[in-house]
């Protein structure tokens, strides 16, 4: 072929990636419909798994504000991110993170005093906070924290993240103990067992190929 006749490589791009438009609605979404979650165990006094179960767990000692504990509970997590996951995850991640506190800081003023049976706040408010990460990590984010040790086991190893997390949530779970009550602490295990087996169940190696 001549040169004046070679044309230069055209790069087609992914038909299944996410969009910006898409990945923008897909974080707003999933940390919104994970915040309320959150909000729904905090309203029963309960814990979870993960970095949120963590800071819940902080501030029930504490009486400090979730929304401050939980950033700060995930800042080494993030220095984490970045060196094994790149820039570009940390960052959504990071975003996700401060839209959760800030959703958390929303919830109590649209909804004051809201007050649910416990096991129902319990079962439901973590099956909201799995359907939420479920949606951040298709969307390349996630709530930080143990979220991104259970992504990095599931890409290294081809574990399932829902239940590496499950493991890391149970240490968590049985910690709460010293400042939860037993018959809370129970609920919030069953609780937990939901919002894993939603991601085991829905995020599995492979299946999902959009990005």
């Amino acid at each position: 072929m001549s040169a004046h006749t070679a044309t230069a490589p055209t790069t087609i791009s992914d038909p299944l990636a996410h969009g910006r438009v898409e990945d923008i609605f897909g974080v707003l979404s999933g940390t919104f419909v994970a915040s309320l979650g959150i909000y729904l165990l905090h309203s029963a006094h309960a814990v979870t798994g993960g970095t949120a179960g963590l800071s819940l767990l902080i501030s029930y000692g504490t009486g400090w504000s979730f929304s401050v504990i939980y950033v700060l509970v995930n800042l080494p997590f993030l220095a984490l991110a970045q060196r094994r996951k790149g820039w570009d995850f940390t960052l959504r991640t990071l975003i996700s993170i401060v839209l959760v506190s800030s959703f958390a800081l929303l919830h109590p003023l649209a909804m004051p005093e809201t007050r649910l049976n416990g096991p129902y706040a319990v079962i439901v408010g973590n099956l909201l906070a799995g359907v939420g990460m479920l949606i951040l990590f298709r969307h390349k984010s996630s709530l930080g924290g143990l979220n991104t040790v259970a992504l990095l086991a599931q890409e290294r190893f081809g574990w399932r993240a829902g239940y590496v997390q499950l493991a890391l949530d149970g240490t968590i779970i049985v910690a709460s103990l010293t400042i939860v009550a037993p018959v809370v602490v129970a609920l919030s295990a069953a609780g937990a067992v939901v919002l894993n087996l939603v991601l085991a169940l829905n995020h599995r190696p492979g299946r999902y190929l959009g990005h």
